[in-house]
């Protein structure tokens, strides 16, 4: 049963790292003169937008983040990817 979760959490741990890489190379495509139809920014965004999209639900109803240049929902979303991760790693499994 050990050997199970330290496996499901090594995944898990490689999966979240993936999908933290995807949102930072969404985040510094978003800065260069790219087409929003390339092949690379549509899966980017395809793949990290169901990440953002209920973060984004949150702030949207915060008049504060409304007016912000800033996306805050996605700076949030690639902390709470990044705290996850963290946590899991942080899983001790003895064997």
């Amino acid at each position: 049963m050990q050997q199970i979760l330290n496996v499901f959490i090594s995944c898990m741990t490689v999966f979240l790292a993936a999908l933290e890489l995807c949102m930072l190379a969404r985040a510094v495509l978003n800065w260069l003169p790219l087409d929003e139809e390339s092949a690379v920014y549509r899966y980017l965004f395809c793949v990290t937008e169901p990440l953002v999209l209920p973060v984004r639900a949150i702030f949207d109803r915060i008049p504060a983040f409304g007016n912000s240049p800033i996306d805050v929902s996605f700076f949030i979303t690639l902390i709470l990817l990044s705290v996850i991760s963290s946590l899991l790693s942080g899983i001790p499994v003895t064997a």
